[in-house]
């Protein structure tokens, strides 16, 4: 299962996905959305949503539009929008803190993408429950999320509730502890990713929420933000190439994983 995975993932990012102007006019509106804008950064979410549909389509065999998805921790809502634009019927969630860094939320900002297309978010009363039933998701998402939550485990747990049988969990942007970028913002005195993970202790914390583990595997080693057009296609594949078939993989920015429930 692994390595059909593995090919799935690599065929995903191997494309040539095209810029979504319209993703970046809507970012465009708000200064914490503006990353977006940028072709490069951009792209990593596009590939990232690409493989959701390809690997779901490859696990499930149905299309992702009879599937039903989680965006968990929606945030800005970039996720969600373009899922839907591949078909899928998503629902969304998040919760605000009451207090601290609360741009990452959907709530407490201004969100231009979820205001623009009408994305219903329901608001998250407790920071690990789910208002949701047992089994009631093919998918959930977590595009860096977990190593927000107060409690990764007890979350992975109310997670697995809520997946059916054979349900995934796609986890991306994971921050890695040897990553020379955390490492350099925590000496510059920038804490935000309080928790950093590794491989090990990915594998240990899936075990005990009895998850079991499809796919885990180092991305992005350069950040994106800075690299303009049309240099970000050439500079991606750099990066991927460098992350999978040399040891520079161990000082990239995340690590991300695929799991699913029995």
């Amino acid at each position: 299962m692994e390595n059909k995975c593995s090919n799935v993932r690599r065929e995903a990012f191997g494309k040539r996905l095209p810029y979504d102007h319209e993703l970046a006019e809507m970012a465009g509106r708000a200064a914490s959305h503006r990353f977006l804008i940028n072709a490069a950064s951009q792209n990593t979410y596009l590939y990232q949503v690409e493989f959701v549909q390809a690997f779901c389509e490859h696990h499930f065999q149905k299309p992702l539009s009879r599937l039903t998805v989680l965006d968990w921790g929606c945030g800005k809502g970039h996720a969600t929008f373009m899922l839907q634009q591949r078909g899928a019927s998503l629902t969304s969630c998040d919760y605000c803190l009451e207090s601290g860094r609360d741009d990452d939320s959907a709530f407490g900002q201004q969100t231009p993408i979820i205001s623009s297309r009408r994305i219903k978010v329901d608001r998250l009363e407790d920071a690990i429950k789910l208002p949701y039933g047992e089994g009631a998701f093919d998918a959930v998402l977590s595009f860096g999320v977990l190593e927000h939550v107060e409690n990764d485990f007890a979350s992975l747990l109310e997670i697995r509730r809520v997946l059916r049988p054979g349900g995934v969990l796609f986890c991306f942007n994971l921050p890695y502890f040897l990553s020379w970028g955390q490492r350099l913002a925590r000496w510059r005195g920038d804490d935000y990713h309080q928790r950093l993970y590794d491989e090990q202790s990915v594998r240990h914390l899936l075990a005990r929420a009895e998850y079991r583990l499809i796919d885990i595997w180092h991305r992005q080693l350069f950040p994106k933000n800075r690299v303009r057009y049309p240099f970000y296609r050439f500079f991606e594949a750099l990066d991927q190439s460098l992350v999978c078939r040399t040891p520079l993989k161990y000082l990239a920015t995340n690590i991300e994983f695929v799991a699913t429930v029995g």
